[in-house]
């Protein structure tokens, strides 16, 4: 089975985006086991498996890509579309598009993952 989802737009930062993913295909539920693989069409945005159970992880991780990849670096020539625009290409491409996760009883079987899957806006 395969399915276009339409994510909400969110602000940069990561977030979590497990719920819209599992609504946009309710058929999930139905299936005992299976995988599912997430792919982000979006060239600077990506996509990571982590824990839900503290915001503070993903606040640090946008902390440590912001400081890793600052806007606005000098050094950087593709600068059309904004100071943030090539730092959001890379960090897109140091996480990648695309993730998979197996489903046991029509739920994530993600363990201490909490079954949320954060994304990375840019």
């Amino acid at each position: 089975m395969q399915r276009t989802v339409q994510l909400e737009p969110r602000p940069r930062g990561f977030h979590l985006v497990t719920d819209e993913v599992l609504e946009a295909v309710p058929e999930i539920r139905e299936l005992g086991v299976g995988i599912v693989h997430v792919f982000i069409r979006h060239t600077s945005a990506s996509l990571t498996l982590n824990e839900n159970a503290s915001p503070d992880v993903r606040r640090d991780f946008e902390t440590w890509f912001s400081d890793a990849v600052p806007d606005g670096w000098d050094e950087f020539s593709h600068t059309l579309e904004g100071p943030d625009d090539m730092p959001a290409h890379i960090k897109a491409s140091l996480l990648g598009p695309a993730v998979s996760f197996p489903l046991s009883d029509g739920r994530p079987a993600l363990g201490n993952l909490a079954g949320d899957l954060p994304v990375r806006a840019p």
